[in-house]
């Protein structure tokens, strides 16, 4: 009886009240994921091939590369497809695929920012342990660690979705499909479903911005403590690329997740969009702003190129 419950398929109508400027809204949407695209797999190769590159922090980089390319990946094309008016059909499964994709990818990101924290804090604080402290098993143990706990988190968000019914209900004001997007169109109580995902949100996002933020106040504790005076600025530039990706990536997210869950005078255009940039902006900045700021990583490029 639930299963029959359950629509065929969702329809996604894109931004609410802005349906007349769709294709206007595409061409930088589009603009963005092209440039990520390239920027990330220019990022991901010049690291694979530069055998210099192969040290612990440029290995983060390059986890977060991946996971720029398949956030990114997981909601463009069908917001483009659904700005072009060319399909905006999704099955009902495809729609839970998609949510997990998405969520699975940013809470695997959220924990790669967090290591690269942990990194930047042992490179500085600790730097004579560094190599031995982040050896390249440790590495690939922090990658396999975070998969793990952004699947245990974000798998029962599907089964929560597969249990209510939705009579018929099949038309979401949206460009992609997300956990409180599907659930809102239920004509049963959600009230599971919202505190589920405020959970998961605490647990995994909002732990991980704690323990950074943490991890910065010891890193400038520490750097307010080193005698020669070259070595401050030094070591802030090394971590001023990564305050700006922590900012790019957790500002848009906790606004989006905040405003669906808890705002009732947020337009919701506004809302969509928001959801929107949080997963084409920093996919797109992220190799900008490491290629610029760090000449190891420019210096590669170029040879590369």
């Amino acid at each position: 009886n639930l299963s029959a419950s359950h629509p065929t398929f969702f329809i996604l109508v894109g931004i609410p009240g802005m349906e007349k400027s769709h294709t206007w809204i595409s061409v930088p949407v589009c603009v963005m994921y092209s440039a990520a695209l390239l920027g990330n797999l220019v990022l991901l190769v010049t690291i694979v091939k530069e055998r210099s590159l192969h040290q612990p922090m440029y290995l983060f980089l390059g986890m977060l590369a991946v996971c720029d390319l398949l956030l990114s990946t997981a909601t463009v094309p069908k917001t483009l497809s659904v700005l072009w008016s060319l399909s905006t059909q999704i099955s009902f499964n495809g729609c839970l695929a998609q949510m997990f994709s998405i969520y699975f990818v940013f809470v695997a990101e959220s924990a790669i920012l967090l290591a690269m924290a942990f990194d930047r804090y042992v490179a500085i604080c600790d730097p004579l342990r560094y190599l031995t402290i982040l050896t390249r098993s440790v590495v690939g143990k922090v990658g396999v660690v975070a998969l793990i706990r952004s699947f245990c988190i974000m798998f029962p968000a599907i089964f929560l979705l597969k249990r209510l019914p939705y009579c018929g209900h099949n038309v979401m004001p949206h460009t992609y499909c997300e956990h409180i997007g599907v659930a809102r169109l239920a004509c049963a109580d959600i009230s599971v479903n919202i505190w589920y995902g405020v959970a998961a949100a605490f647990l995994s996002a909002g732990l991980d911005a704690i323990s950074i933020t943490i991890s910065y106040v010891l890193i400038f504790r520490c750097l307010w403590g080193l005698l020669s005076p070259r070595a401050s600025p030094k070591a802030l530039h090394t971590c001023g690329s990564h305050l700006c990706v922590i900012a790019m990536f957790y500002t848009p997210a906790f606004f989006s997740f905040l405003g669906h869950r808890f705002s009732q005078h947020v337009p919701q255009h506004v809302l969509i969009s928001l959801a929107n940039l949080y997963v084409v902006v920093p996919p797109m900045l992220n190799p900008v702003i490491y290629g610029v700021r760090t000449r190891e990583i420019r210096e590669c490029m170029a040879h590369l190129l």
